[in-house]
């Protein structure tokens, strides 16, 4: 009899067991239901957007210029002025990226009132705690460099940056080379300004999270981590494509860009060994940070695919100190200060140098030179 009633006693408290358990969960489900049907209803502002900043709740839609509107239009420096917060509160997270076919210069320009002359910036409401550059190696990509402005000026400032663009331009129609530029690029910026960061950025690559911050780490840095050309994954681990990021101290100990290779591929290979080379490591952003957009195009004319690069990377270790910053050789053929950058015209060359030894005219024939001869007797 005692067995019997323990059975049912046990049972009993199962059964209660189990109902209180369908009670919480049915009211967990509920609660879910009435959630989600709140959040269908519920009028989207910048806090509801997944991955931003919940500090900048005027950010709506992804617009790179969105809470950029209540700054002061005048730059209003005192020398009471404080500094600005470590990390901005402009900061807003995902960018929205596309490319409108009417959009012109003057537009961009139109967009960013503080910009100065030269393509310079400093926040007009406190002392920017950090000061970059950015270097664009250039030929022939104005459609690019129009969008890159677009996204890129108020993507600066929205960081709090002091910094200044410079489009480094190769003259003539010779192969281009991108990291000889780029050697160009970082001589000519530090010699207006001690900068303390310098930002090496394809001009075809758009940022799309403002989290990814254009300062420099301890190590030199890749930025563009995550391209949507690569699914936005890194393609492989010593990448240090598209866009970087490098303390002028930085680019001393790895002596700078290797000046050797002319047309497409290669030298970021080069740029990734030397950082190692160099004592250093390469930092990245998450992936969810530092992702870019590329602007879809064709291979540029005077660009082709490098044939050499795989022979000159294997070389690298015994070029590095040879060949880069202590070596690299260029004119600068014009320097314009325009409203949203400063243009560097620079002839960097060919592969036979600056300045090649005019060829050695052949000697004339020898019937040539006898001909000549007995003229000047007839005289």
């Amino acid at each position: 009899m005692f067995s019997i009633q323990s059975k049912w006693r046990y049972l009993i408290m199962f059964l209660g067991i189990q109902l209180v358990v369908m009670a919480l969960l049915s009211r967990e489900g509920y609660q879910k239901r009435v959630t989600y049907f709140i959040r269908i209803f519920r009028k989207p502002d910048g806090g509801a957007l997944s991955g931003r900043n919940h500090t900048t709740p005027t950010i709506s839609g992804g617009d790179v210029y969105a809470n950029l509107s209540h700054l002061p239009k005048a730059h209003g420096h005192r020398d009471d002025m404080p500094y600005c917060p470590k990390t901005s509160p402009l900061i807003g997270g995902p960018i929205h990226v596309s490319f409108p076919s009417r959009l012109s210069l003057a537009e961009v320009e139109r967009k960013n009132p503080l910009v100065v002359r030269g393509g310079r910036y400093r926040p007009p409401d406190c002392v920017a705690r950090h000061r970059t550059a950015i270097i664009i190696p250039h030929r022939h990509r104005e459609h690019h460099l129009k969008f890159l402005l677009y996204y890129l000026h108020p993507f600066l400032q929205r960081q709090q940056l002091t910094y200044g663009i410079y489009v480094i331009h190769q003259a003539g129609n010779y192969t281009f080379n991108r990291a000889k530029l780029m050697n160009a690029g970082f001589r000519e910026a530090m010699k207006e300004e001690d900068w303390d960061c310098l930002f090496f950025h394809d001009v075809d690559l758009i940022p799309e999270d403002d989290r990814n911050t254009y300062v420099c780490d301890s190590n030199p840095k890749h930025a563009a981590i995550a391209m949507d050309k690569f699914g936005y994954k890194l393609p492989y681990k010593m990448y240090f494509g598209g866009v970087s990021a490098l303390t002028p101290l930085h680019y001393l100990k790895m002596n700078g860009f290797p000046n050797n290779y002319w047309g497409w591929g290669g030298e970021d290979d080069d740029i990734g060994v030397r950082v190692s080379l160099g004592g250093m490591y390469i930092t990245r952003p998450s992936l969810k940070v530092g992702r870019y957009k590329m602007i879809k195009h064709k291979l540029d004319k005077g660009n082709d695919v490098n044939p050499k690069r795989f022979n000159m990377l294997a070389k690298t270790r015994q070029t590095w100190r040879t060949d880069g910053m202590n070596t690299v050789e260029y004119e600068v053929i014009s320097r314009e200060y325009l409203p949203l950058y400063t243009n560097i015209t620079v002839n960097i060359g060919t592969e036979a140098g600056l300045h090649p030894p005019p060829r050695t005219p052949a000697p004339a024939p020898k019937a040539e030179a006898k001909d000549v001869a007995e003229k000047l007797k007839e005289k």
